[in-house]
């Protein structure tokens, strides 16, 4: 048993504490980094919420609130039906601010109420904290529940919104190249491009030698598959996912 304190021992100086909320920051920086380099932002969310003392986190994408639906979502782990109930009301109150306040919410720890009809598990607190932060042009939302009667750290809050979002670029960046990659053909990127370079579908097909009609099919599926409504979305679409 000795012998074995001692491996112990010696062998407790390169090891991080299995306790997240006693990790340091530089230990919680290498979890971290450990855990996005693998694309599991869940493992991500769920250090973070432990370093905070969170019983639970919701990872949203503010571009995708809608009325109806869960899209909005990357990764949770709170009861469904509670997200499913939160799912309107976040869609109407972001819906309502304006864009200065949605600006001033960047990185501020901000706590809300759950509405009075959300079925709660007893031994979790009605409040809860959002933390807003962006990964490139995207506005992520990161809330957290807390155990009743949870001791919070401001300072920790504070932290985890620049942590949260480098976590979350790397599920940012996989989306990007998923979408490069299989959603749009090697024809529509052509047609992409020379629209950026302002060719009308006519010069297009005559770059590429094949019919006008063909040519707006392919815009029309790009703008499609793109979610734009016009060339010009679709072109800043382009740009800003390093399509052109």
């Amino acid at each position: 048993m000795g012998l074995l304190g001692a491996d112990t021992a010696s062998e407790g100086r390169h090891l991080e504490p299995t306790d997240t909320k006693a990790l340091s920051r530089e230990q919680l920086a290498r979890r971290i980094t450990v855990a996005a380099g693998a694309n599991n932002i869940q493992a991500v969310m769920r250090i973070l919420a432990d370093y905070v003392g969170a019983s639970h986190f919701l990872l949203a994408r503010y571009d995708l609130i809608q009325e109806q639906g869960l899209d909005f979502i990357v990764t949770s782990n709170w009861p469904f039906d509670l997200v499913r109930r939160l799912g309107s009301e976040l869609a109407s109150g972001y819906s309502r601010s304006t864009e200065l306040e949605k600006c001033l919410s960047l990185l501020t720890p901000t706590f809300s109420v759950l509405p009075e009809d959300a079925q709660v598990p007893h031994e979790l607190g009605r409040r809860y904290c959002s933390l807003t932060f962006c990964v490139g042009r995207t506005r992520f939302s990161l809330m957290l529940l807390f155990l009743e009667g949870a001791i919070l750290s401001q300072e920790r809050l504070r932290e985890i919104g620049l942590l949260a979002a480098y976590g979350a670029s790397f599920a940012e960046s996989r989306d990007v190249r998923s979408e490069r990659d299989f959603e749009l053909t090697e024809r529509e990127l052509e047609c992409l491009f020379w629209i950026a370079e302002g060719k009308t579908s006519d010069e297009i097909a005559v770059i590429l030698g094949i019919s006008r009609n063909t040519i707006n099919n392919y815009i029309t599926s790009v703008m499609r598959k793109t979610a734009t409504k016009t060339r010009s979305e679709a072109i800043a679409y382009a740009v800003r996912n390093n399509l052109v």
